[in-house]
């Protein structure tokens, strides 16, 4: 009788998951609080929208050009890193070697059982510098375009998670009514968006849906507030 085949199912784009959740959860709540901010002190939705698109261009410029920085700074940080490994690899061969030992001791492996492992390194330095940076620093190598993937990711979810609250106020002209419906929507938004993030990074989808309405909506209420503060409702 034959086994039957077993699938693995891995979740395998961490990072861009992470950026669609930076920029969605901005997205979200800023510009949110923003329209719900000026519908207590403006009557007209022509100017709560006009100032909704500024904010949301502005804040995707910002959120794109902050996640490229930083995944430019994640790329240099192992570049560092990896020049730092070659060089003792090749000045500190058994100070390395130690390290390796060191490491293996963490999954139960004796000093003699890594004695082989350490003997078929030195006659490759690349794959064992390539150990180093994963095993002992927990460094992966960043994609060459992962910068500008990042950027581009956060600043257009950034965008569409800001036009999810400022497009009630595109339906009605009447600000409290359009405001009504805003936070309706966002919080619906909210929910929805935690669903299918739990989809993809394998969380029950319910908890993730019910996290992200609560952390999210909180955050929203905070930024009203104090929008509202600001404006002196």
């Amino acid at each position: 009788m034959t086994a039957p085949e077993a699938h693995e199912h891995h979740f395998t784009a961490p990072e861009a998951v992470r950026d669609v959740v930076i920029g969605m959860s901005d997205g979200l709540t800023v510009p949110f609080a923003l329209a719900a901010g000026l519908s207590g002190a403006i009557a007209q939705t022509s100017i709560v929208i006009t100032a909704g698109l500024a904010e949301i261009i502005a804040g995707a410029i910002a959120m794109g050009l902050g996640g490229y920085l930083a995944a430019r700074s994640d790329a240099e940080h192992y570049a560092s890193e990896l020049t730092r490994e070659y060089r003792e690899v090749a000045v500190v061969p058994d100070k390395e070697a130690a390290e390796v030992v060191e490491v293996f001791s963490d999954y139960g492996v004796t000093p003699e059982e890594s004695a082989a492992v350490i003997a078929s390194f030195r006659k490759r330095p690349d794959d064992w510098v390539r150990f180093m940076m994963r095993f002992e620093l927990g460094l992966e190598e960043p994609h060459p375009q992962r910068a500008l993937r990042s950027a581009i990711t956060i600043a257009a979810s950034y965008v569409v998670g800001g036009a999810i609250p400022l497009s009630a106020y595109f339906a009605t002209a009447n600000v409290t009514v359009a405001l009504h419906w805003s936070i309706g929507i966002t919080l619906t938004a909210l929910a929805i968006f935690g669903w299918i993030k739990g989809r993809f990074t394998g969380a029950p989808r319910w908890r993730s849906a019910l996290q992200t309405l609560v952390v999210g909506g909180v955050a929203a209420a905070a930024a009203f507030q104090l929008a509202k503060l600001v404006s002196g409702r």
